[in-house]
Order: C-alpha cells, then sequence, then structure tokens
C-alpha cells in the first residue's frame, strides 16, 4: 500500500468554499488537474496551471495543463511528467491551482496530510466538499447588449473614413 497525500483547497472569491482531495504521492499533477476538474464542473481541456508556493502563496515553478511551446529548461513543465512525489518536499506544502489564467482566479491549496492508502479506497476522491464551486470563466465583464469592445468603440458608430481615402492599392 502506498501513502496518500491529503490536501485542502480554498477559494479567495468565496470563504465558504473548501475541498479536501486525496491523491496517491504517484499521481501526475494532471491527475489532480482531472479530479479538480470533475468535482468543480470544469472542461479539462481549458488552459490550467498549477505553481508550487512558498508560505507567503508566492508563485514558482509553473506546470501547465496544455503545451504553451517553450522549451526551455526553467519555463513551464507539462502537469503530466510532474509526479506529486516529486513536487511536495515538506510538511505543508503550497500549489496554486489557476482555473481562468486570463482573469487570474484560483484556488489556494495546502498539504493538510499524508496517510497510508485504505484497502478498499479508489483514489483520487474528494474527502470532504463545502460550498458552492466557483465558475471556471468569470464572464461578469460581459453584457447582454455587446462587449465590452462594442461599448468601447461605441463613439466611432458613425464614422464614414476620409473620403480622400483611395481603398484601391
Amino acid at each position: 500500500m502506498g501513502m496518500i497525500f491529503k490536501f485542502r483547497a480554498l477559494s479567495d472569491s468565496d470563504d465558504t468554499f473548501a475541498r479536501d482531495y486525496e491523491l496517491r504521492y504517484d499521481s501526475a499533477l494532471l491527475d489532480f488537474h482531472n479530479l479538480i476538474c470533475a468535482d468543480l464542473g470544469f472542461d479539462p481541456a481549458e488552459m490550467a496551471s498549477f505553481f508550487i508556493s512558498d508560505t507567503e502563496w508566492g508563485k514558482a515553478g509553473e506546470f501547465t495543463s496544455l503545451p504553451i511551446g517553450l522549451d526551455e529548461e526553467d519555463g513551464p513543465q507539462p502537469m503530466e511528467s510532474a509526479l506529486l512525489g516529486n513536487i511536495v518536499q515538506k510538511a505543508r506544502q503550497r500549489l496554486i491551482y489557476t482555473f481562468d489564467p486570463f482573469s487570474g482566479r484560483s484556488l489556494f491549496i495546502e498539504l493538510t496530510g499524508t496517510y497510508k492508502e485504505e484497502a478498499g479506497t479508489e483514489y483520487p476522491r474528494v474527502g470532504f466538499s463545502a460550498g458552492p464551486a466557483p465558475v471556471q470563466f468569470d464572464i461578469s465583464g460581459l453584457t447582454e447588449e455587446g462587449s465590452t469592445f462594442d461599448e468601447a468603440l461605441g463613439e466611432f458608430g458613425s464614422f464614414e473614413g476620409d473620403d480622400s481615402y483611395d481603398d484601391d492599392f
């Protein structure tokens, strides 16, 4: 039987949200991403990142769900090749899971314990759940009348151009 990592996930946008996620130490970050997506109803095909964090929630190494085309050694690494057992190096290890990179919305995750795998229990799993799941993308800036772009350019709606301008090249 292997070792299980137990993580607590919190959201800074909703104080009632809390989840405990339990995964084997040899699980990849992609497994963690897929567990979060299944639990919260997110589309796992959308871009997301895990960041290793310090005790003040400062971001360090990044692991992405989708390749971003960088082959640099210090750049973001793929989630599929990053194992929890290699990333979690200390008690109370912190991770940040950014699920809406354009709005910077994230879950703040901390290792809360380790224990031996329980016989007959399937992992990964959600061990505790409280509060509603956040929506995957924040669309609060959109209006029914049109986009923010349309509103910003509204004053140019009657622009007809310069009569001396020639469209033919």
